[in-house]
């Protein structure tokens, strides 16, 4: 198995499953601690629109898939803060017009529609590149704003009265969140990437209860099951993308018998 490390194609999706095991980890962290799950689920989706639109137009599918993306996230997160609209309403409609958008533009072109379930093998240097940038922004933005990170995270009016900018740093969390949402979808595809964002999350949180300790060994458990994932599907000629979500699922399976036991 260890042949396929000879062929840059295989070099590039490792590297590519490193930097994005490691980037959703610390993001799905906060996700899961600040009970965004759905949300990011609705990115993801919304996604789907900029992704027909794109193969319509005959354009990158990555940059209509970004543009959707970040609208959506930052049409979810202002929306939602007016008070007339409920988040999980908000979710919705976005969800659904993503959908319903991509749909039609994908039906309206001729030729075959794109893969929605990713596929890493096909990833290229460029999209390694943007991986490396964002993996090292969202390093740098959780050691640098990691306590104000922490309270809003379990506690956004707290925050307030402790004169946190708020409204600056969930701009900037919800950006990345986005952008961390469309460069998983190479990997695993729009279906399966919000298991990359709260699986290994949920199974840090079996063992770990500090918000720190759950940061860096979600990192470890979504790099460890990307891998794992990664090697495996090449050896017995499936899918990459649900591979390494099996892989995240029996580790959580695996953790969760050994809690119990313990």
């Amino acid at each position: 198995m260890l042949e396929l490390l000879k062929y840059d194609f295989f070099q590039n999706a490792l590297i590519s499953t490193l930097l994005i095991g490691i980037s959703c980890g610390l993001v799905g962290t906060y996700i899961v601690a600040k009970r965004m799950v759905f949300i990011s689920g609705g990115i993801t989706h919304a996604s789907f629109g900029g992704l027909g639109l794109s193969y319509y137009l005959g354009l990158s599918p990555m940059l209509g898939a970004t543009a959707f993306s970040i609208l959506s996230a930052l049409g979810i997160l202002f929306l939602s803060d007016s008070k007339k609209l409920k988040e999980d309403s908000l979710i919705g409609i976005f969800w659904s017009a993503g959908m319903a958008i991509g749909i039609l533009f994908i039906y309206l072109t001729p030729g075959y529609a794109p893969n929605l379930f990713g596929n890493i093998l096909t990833v290229t240097r460029e999209q390694i590149i943007l991986s490396v940038v964002l993996c090292l922004g969202i390093i740098l933005f959780f050691a640098r704003f990691y306590r104000p990170l922490f309270y809003i995270a379990f506690d956004k009016e707290y925050s307030r009265t402790h004169h946190v900018h708020v409204n600056r740093i969930d701009i900037a969390i919800t950006l990345i969140i986005a952008l961390c949402i469309v460069l998983s979808l190479k990997l695993a595809g729009i279906i399966l990437v919000i298991s990359y964002l709260t699986i290994p999350q949920a199974i840090a949180g079996i063992f770990y209860k500090n918000f720190k300790q759950q940061l860096l060994a979600s990192a470890l458990v979504s790099t460890a099951g990307s891998i794992t994932g990664l090697f495996l599907s090449a050896f017995l000629n499936i899918p990459t993308g649900a591979t390494i979500v099996i892989c995240f699922l029996l580790f959580f399976l695996i953790s969760w018998l050994i809690n119990k036991i313990r």
